[in-house]
């Protein structure tokens, strides 16, 4: 039996206004802007403006984990009808070539040894 508490699937990415390979840094600068901006006490109590800082919160709690980030990139809940090119662009980009969908990180010895062999036949 599946957990269906939230039947309506959510991109967390967009919810935080970051790029699908963001840094953790980026992840964690954007929620505490749009905390800050979205905070309920700063809109005396509007019902909008608090569904909207659960989400960002929801978001934060996903993406600012990498066990469950990466979990979250597996699922394919994107809204993918609703990117531009660029925006799925970006995803794939994030996912394959710098691997941070899949946990690699950007200076991984594959990367290190492209740049060598660059700086090596410059010489």
């Amino acid at each position: 039996m599946e957990d269906n508490e939230n039947t309506t699937q959510k991109d967390y990415y967009k919810i935080l206004e970051v790029d699908y390979d963001a840094t953790d840094e980026k992840i964690r600068l954007n929620y505490r802007m749009l905390a800050l901006k979205w905070h309920p006490d700063k809109h005396l109590g509007d019902s909008a403006v608090t569904a909207k800082f659960q989400d960002i919160n929801e978001a934060y709690k996903v993406l600012s984990d990498p066990a469950k980030r990466f979990e979250y990139d597996l699922t394919g809940i994107y809204e993918i009808d609703k990117y531009t090119v660029r925006e799925y662009l970006a995803r794939f980009k994030g996912m394959i070539l710098t691997c941070n969908g899949l946990g690699i990180s950007n200076t991984s010895t594959w990367t290190q040894q492209l740049t060598e062999t660059k700086d090596s036949a410059e010489k």
